[in-house]
């Protein structure tokens, strides 16, 4: 499994690939010395699915880590409907559906996918104004895949020692920008 790549990296690697360095690094830190404000409450309306909290349904997972080895990616799902088919990623607030959070909506897709189940709707529910996004599948939008598959192999040939930051903003936005080198602050 050394080469498995989580399915949280597909995003932080879109943000900055250097906040996958970070993560490990700070990994099993007190979250309030590491995160911000936002990334404590997306952890907290993460509790509920990460202890098993959400539903007491029998035919709903929630929190289950899982697989894709076509991939070769692993993580965790949020909560998937078994009876319905429904693959739901929550996040705290959704102002924009990044290319990231489709990219970790996919990877738990597929992962399902492989364990024989069947998928008829992934979405996004955005906690803070009750509102869901329905996202296509994969293969119903090929250039989201393309994207999909080129990250995954960007991050398998990423070498940090030649990275260079592009955008200012996402170091004004980065809980790591104090301690990085790359910082364009």
């Amino acid at each position: 499994m050394d080469d498995y790549i989580i399915f949280s990296w597909l995003n932080d690697y879109i943000f900055c690939p250097i906040s996958i360095y970070f993560h490990q690094l700070y990994g099993d830190k007190k979250p309030t010395l590491v995160q911000n404000r936002s990334q404590l409450e997306g952890a907290w309306a993460h509790s509920a699915v990460d202890e098993g909290r959400y539903s007491t349904r029998k035919d709903v997972l929630q929190g289950a880590f899982v697989i894709c080895e076509k991939y070769r990616l692993f993580g965790r799902i949020d909560v998937f409907d078994i009876k319905n088919g429904v693959l739901t990623e929550r996040k705290k607030k959704i102002s924009q559906v990044y290319d990231g959070y489709i990219f970790q909506l996919y990877a738990q897709y597929f992962s399902l996918l492989e364990m024989g189940y069947k998928v008829n709707q992934i979405r996004f529910h955005s906690l803070s104004d009750n509102r869901n996004y329905i996202i296509p599948f994969p293969e119903e939008s090929p250039l989201m895949l393309a994207k999909f598959e080129r990250t995954i192999a960007e991050i398998r040939s990423f070498r940090l020692e030649e990275y260079i930051q592009q955008n200012r903003a996402k170091c004004l936005h980065c809980i790591y920008e104090p301690a990085c080198d790359r910082t364009l602050l």
